[in-house]
C-alpha cells in the first residue's frame, strides 16, 4: 500500500510544480483509474500527505467522480509562530519532530544539512535523560530552534 502511496503522491506533487499558481484541480475517479486503485486510497494519500502540516490546503467535492482541489501555500514567518503555538504541544516524540524538520527541507525553509543539525540536536541520543522528560525537553529545543528561523 505504501508504494503506490507514494506513486500518487509523486505523480500529484509533480503535476503541482507544472502549475503557475500552485493549484491544482483533478477528479478523484480519474486519479483512481489511472493508478487502478480504489478512490479511498486517493483520500488516504491526500489526508495524509497534503494536509496543511505539510503545507497544503484540500478542497473536496463528493459525488458525480468529485474533484479534489490541492493548494500548495507558502510558508512564513506567521506560519513558524502558529506551529510553534497551535501544534508543537509541551511534549512531542522524535518522529513527529523529524515529520516537522523533514517538512521544512521539502520546502526549501532550511536546507539538508540544517535539518540534519536539528535532527542531531532532538535525536534521543543526544537527549539522554530520563525518558520521562525527553520528550518536553524535545518540545523546548525544537520550539527554539524553530523561533530562530522566525527570524531569519
Amino acid at each position: 500500500m505504501s508504494r503506490i502511496s507514494n506513486q500518487i503522491e509523486e505523480f500529484l506533487k509533480s503535476l503541482l510544480q507544472e502549475t503557475n499558481n500552485h493549484i491544482l484541480e483533478i477528479r478523484r475517479n480519474q486519479l483512481a483509474e489511472y493508478f487502478n486503485c480504489a478512490p479511498s486510497q486517493i483520500n488516504y494519500v491526500l489526508k495524509t500527505r497534503f494536509n496543511t502540516d505539510n503545507g497544503y490546503y484540500i478542497e473536496s467535492r463528493r459525488g458525480g467522480g468529485g474533484y479534489i482541489k490541492i493548494i500548495k501555500v507558502n510558508i512564513n514567518n506567521i506560519d513558524i509562530r502558529n506551529l510553534i503555538n497551535n501544534k508543537i504541544e509541551d511534549s512531542i516524540t522524535k518522529v513527529k519532530a523529524y515529520f516537522i524538520v523533514d517538512n521544512f527541507v521539502d520546502k526549501g525553509i532550511l536546507s539538508t544539512r540544517e535539518g540534519l543539525l536539528m535532527k542531531t540536536a532532538l535525536s534521543d541520543r543526544a537527549l539522554n535523560i530520563a525518558s520521562e522528560y525527553k520528550n518536553q525537553l524535545r518540545a523546548r529545543i525544537l520550539k527554539d530552534m524553530l523561533l530562530v528561523l522566525s527570524e531569519k
